[in-house]
């Protein structure tokens, strides 16, 4: 396993523009480590609200974490195709349940809930998220990965 994480460290680093070498200087977990870590702003799901007060700059090779949170005011989804498939998702946890996912187009809220994702930015390139039938700027959040 060590070495299978080391092998999709320095694959992922060297594809995002980094050296094996740097891959391995993150330690043992590679790309997972805690040293590569950044937290998010949170997305807020709420009918008529503004889903994040600003847009996200992102690191290929640097593993993030974000909160969704939805307040239950109405049923609302979360769309990004383009930017799940420019991601790795690690993980998505929902009420301690972790879930490891090959791949996301979108969340949904029927109910007040939270989830969190963990993933590594791999493909540079301008991407967004939004809430699907809508035209709003404050309907969606811009991300750039770097």
């Amino acid at each position: 396993m060590k070495i299978l994480t080391t092998l999709i460290a320095a694959t992922v680093c060297i594809a995002g523009g980094a050296s094996a070498q740097n891959a391995m200087s993150f330690g043992a977990a590679g790309l997972l480590s805690g040293k590569n870590k950044e937290d998010l702003p949170p997305i807020i799901l709420s009918a008529g609200e503004p889903i994040s007060s600003a847009p996200w700059v992102l690191k290929s090779g640097t593993y993030y974490e974000f909160e969704i949170l939805g307040d239950g005011s109405q049923e609302l989804s979360l769309v990004g195709p383009e930017f799940f498939r420019a991601i790795w998702i690690d993980e998505i946890v929902v009420e301690g349940l972790e879930i490891r996912p090959l791949g996301l187009d979108s969340v949904e809220f029927d109910e007040a809930g939270e989830m969190e994702i963990g993933f590594i930015a791999i493909k540079p390139g301008a991407y967004y998220m939004k809430i699907p039938g809508t035209t709003g700027e404050t309907q969606r959040i811009e991300i750039t990965i770097e």
